[in-house]
């Protein structure tokens, strides 16, 4: 390793009497590509606000270009050229391009008033470091993640930066934008970058990082050379578990289709698609962003209304023209973004548990029955193993995994014969992402019939006992899992091979 841009050692810190580390040492080299790994809790991010200055820490020290601070405050962390890119990229989606990229530098020299010219001359300068093509006039809020995400990088380069901090900087990115982002990364480590690399997402791991720490429990578990560390074992450092790999092999299909589709087609999204689905299988649709696979979901659940074709639910043609209809049709419906779509984030655990189930736990009159909610959700809780401190506190603060369990307690409490998923383990760690799949094995062998849409291949190839492929709105093909590779589905959702 070259010399260390960054060195921490034995740093601890709690918060009212919780240890959130527990003397944990890091060091990253100058240019170098370091991932920090581990599971939501693990102390990533309370590690990363020590480092930032955010945090002070209670003991330890830090040691940047050989210069040593018990601790740091964030203008000191900026100056010695550190910057942290959050999950939400802390840009200003009401302003321009050039404006989220000038203000700061304008800032600084203690501008009263923007200069315009001056201010797209910083902004161009800014873009150009990384090749990025984009419309310095648009507001930010018309941008996709990904550009709001390269947004972050420019107005890091203008700092100066020598150590860039990207927490979880793929988790709402699609697989075509990860690896463009991970193109960025690779140029500015050619510039002599370092870039500390925050996820719990084994394939970013291998594929972008040269060197690893693993944090759990607030402790340095394990820490090396990424290319001599394998799946298996990254796995149970990460959680202290060991995971066997499996595969959904349904005993048998139990009776006829409960869900037939015939030559659905809504214009613009998908065309001519035709599927049965029976009790016990779990069926997995995969393909590219904008393949027409998220409104296929919405349009089974009712959101969208297809422009022709047909639906039967145990036979019957039904025509399912609002999620209320496909609620009392016995479907439920994960969405792919839970924290907008899927959770009401302020409100309390328990809340959002019995949402769906409000009309049987009200009285006559319609008044809530609070012990019959207290049970409901106590019971779920125990069922889907959710770790919560208490049912009363906001489902904000609970991790990825544990929010996402609440969103499926939420509709197996419905009494479902058909469960749609969409991105089933999107942003949760691993030892969730294992529970979530061993979950819905469970549930299709005691004969609920699932939909699991996702790009993430090997989730597809595990979870499902067969696969569709969709490409441009249409079927490609079906494949079964224990007969085919990640290569020849990603063949197929491209259309390159």
């Amino acid at each position: 390793m070259t010399a260390p841009i960054l060195k921490v050692e034995g740093i601890t810190k709690s918060f009212g009497g919780v240890q959130a580390l527990r003397g944990v040492s890091l060091e990253i080299g100058s240019g170098e590509i370091h991932c920090l790994a581990g599971e939501n809790g693990s102390g990533k991010s309370t590690l990363i606000k020590v480092i930032s200055g955010v945090y002070e820490p209670d003991a330890g020290r830090i040691e940047i270009n050989g210069q040593h601070f018990s601790h740091l405050n964030p203008k000191e962390a900026i100056g010695l050229g550190i910057q942290v890119i959050y999950q939400d990229f802390s840009v200003f989606p009401n302003l321009t391009v050039m404006e989220n990229l000038a203000l700061n530098m304008e800032l600084m020299d203690n501008r009263k008033l923007m200069n315009y010219r001056r201010a797209r001359a910083i902004a161009f300068n800014a873009i150009s470091q990384i090749g990025f093509d984009v419309d310095l006039d648009e507001r930010v809020e018309n941008l996709t993640v990904a550009d709001r995400q390269l947004i972050a990088i420019c107005r890091a380069l203008l700092q100066e930066a020598k150590l860039i901090i990207m927490d979880e900087p793929t988790s709402a990115l699609t697989k075509k934008e990860v690896k463009a982002l991970f193109a960025v990364i690779k140029r500015l480590q050619a510039r002599g970058l370092s870039i500390l690399f925050v996820s719990h997402k084994l394939d970013e791991v291998f594929e972008i990082s040269e060197r690893y720490t693993i944090l759990r429990s607030g402790e340095n578990v394990a820490s090396g050379n990424t290319e001599e560390l394998d799946r298996k074992t990254f796995a149970f450092h990460m959680t202290g578990r060991e995971f066997a790999d499996e595969y959904y092999k349904p005993a048998g299909v139990k009776g006829k289709p409960v869900l037939s589709v015939r030559g659905l087609t809504l214009r613009g999204a998908y065309s001519d698609i035709s599927f049965d689905l029976a009790p016990g299988e779990i069926l997995g649709i995969t393909g590219l962003l904008g393949s027409g696979r998220t409104e296929l979901a919405e349009t089974l659940f009712g959101i969208l209304q297809p422009d022709s074709g047909g639906i039967e639910i145990d036979g019957r043609a039904v025509k399912i023209r609002s999620v209320k209809s496909a609620i009392r049709r016995g479907i439920g419906y994960l969405p792919s973004d839970r924290l907008t779509e899927g959770l009401f984030q302020p409100q309390a655990v328990d809340r959002n548990l019995v949402i769906t189930t409000l009309d049987r736990l009200s009285s006559r009159l319609g008044f809530l029955r609070r012990k019959a909610i207290a049970e409901t959700a106590m019971q779920w809780i125990d069922r889907l193993s959710i770790a919560v401190r208490s049912p009363t506190l906001p489902v904000r603060t609970l991790s990825g995994g544990n929010q996402q369990k609440v969103v499926l307690a939420r509709w197996l409490a419905n009494d479902l014969s058909i469960l749609i998923l969409n991105g089933p383990t999107v942003g949760v760690d691993i030892g969730s992402k294992y529970d979530i799949h061993a979950l819905m094995r469970k549930l299709a062998a005691d004969g609920l019939a699932i939909i699991i849409i996702s790009d993430d291949l090997p989730e597809v190839l595990a979870c499902a006992s067969r696969i569709l492929v969709m490409r441009d709105g249409v079927f490609v093909r079906e494949l079964d899992p224990s007969a085919t590779t990640e290569s020849k589905l990603s063949e197929l959702s491209t259309g390159i091979a």
